[in-house]
């Protein structure tokens, strides 16, 4: 009998190593937020004692890029290949009364050129790092119109998600306005660059976004101590089997190469 229970075990055991043998390593692509780090995205509020009239939450007509955020540099850098099927954004409320959140939304459409939008755009770095331009690498996404997300953070998927490399950013775009920035941060800990050289006390009137593929704009107008409220959700690609089927064979490539130099002497 003792024999009989050794014999079941090692064909129970046999036969988990064949059935392991047979199901194939899950790929190893991941799920990865880009920008997030300790600080997780909110909906952005005034600071206290700011009234809502005087708070600067908007981001007015240009692309925004996070250069800080909790102390990381440059933090939605892509680290792998993949693609990039969602955003997240906070959302500001604005304002407590519905009333004068309205009064609020009608106000800021009619100087930004329309309803609260944005969308994200993937920008690769031209040039040195002291210039600081960027260039749009790829088509960005469709724009989301924001009004009925106003007060809490949404996540948006792509329809057509978007290629990112390694040393890509991920910076968020508004054509008209957004309500997504926290500010009267720690100015060593929080800060974020956008698509302009000039006027950057002010909001900008006139259109600044990155729209258009293969555009290039310099990121002059620093702002420390904000925060712009968003991230993207990449899945990067999968990695291929080791020694998958059709592999180049390194070792045979480098023979034939040697036998072609040492005939050619």
């Amino acid at each position: 009998m003792g024999t009989m229970k050794f014999s079941l075990k090692a064909a129970a055991a046999a036969a988990v190593g064949l059935f392991g043998a047979l199901v194939p390593a899950v790929a190893s692509a991941k799920v990865v937020e880009v920008g997030v780090t300790r600080t997780p995205v909110v909906a952005p509020k005034c600071p206290p004692g700011v009234a809502s009239t005087s708070c600067t939450i908007i981001l007015t007509q240009v692309t925004a890029l996070e250069t800080i955020r909790d102390g990381v540099a440059y933090p939605t850098t892509v680290k792998q290949p993949g693609r990039i099927v969602a955003f997240t954004l906070g959302l500001s409320r604005l304002d407590s009364s519905r009333t004068k959140t309205k009064t609020f939304i009608h106000d800021l459409d009619t100087v930004y050129g329309g309803v609260p939008q944005a969308s994200i755009t993937v920008l690769r770095r031209v040039g040195s790092a002291r210039a600081r331009r960027w260039t749009v690498t790829g088509e960005g996404s469709p724009s989301v119109h924001l009004i009925p997300y106003l007060g809490q953070v949404a996540q948006f998927p792509l329809n057509t998600s978007l290629r990112v490399a390694p040393g890509d950013v991920v910076a968020l775009t508004t054509p008209t306005w957004a309500p997504v920035l926290s500010y009267q941060l720690a100015a060593t800990q929080f800060a974020y660059r956008q698509s302009r050289t000039a006027g950057c006390p002010k909001p900008t009137t006139t259109s600044a976004a990155q729209l258009v593929i293969r555009s290039t704009a310099t990121y002059g107008c620093n702002y420390p101590g904000t925060r712009v409220e968003y991230s993207a959700t990449e899945i990067t690609d999968a990695v291929p089997t080791k020694n998958f089927v059709h592999a180049p064979d390194v070792a045979s490539v480098a023979k034939v190469l040697r036998k072609d130099l040492l005939g050619a002497q």
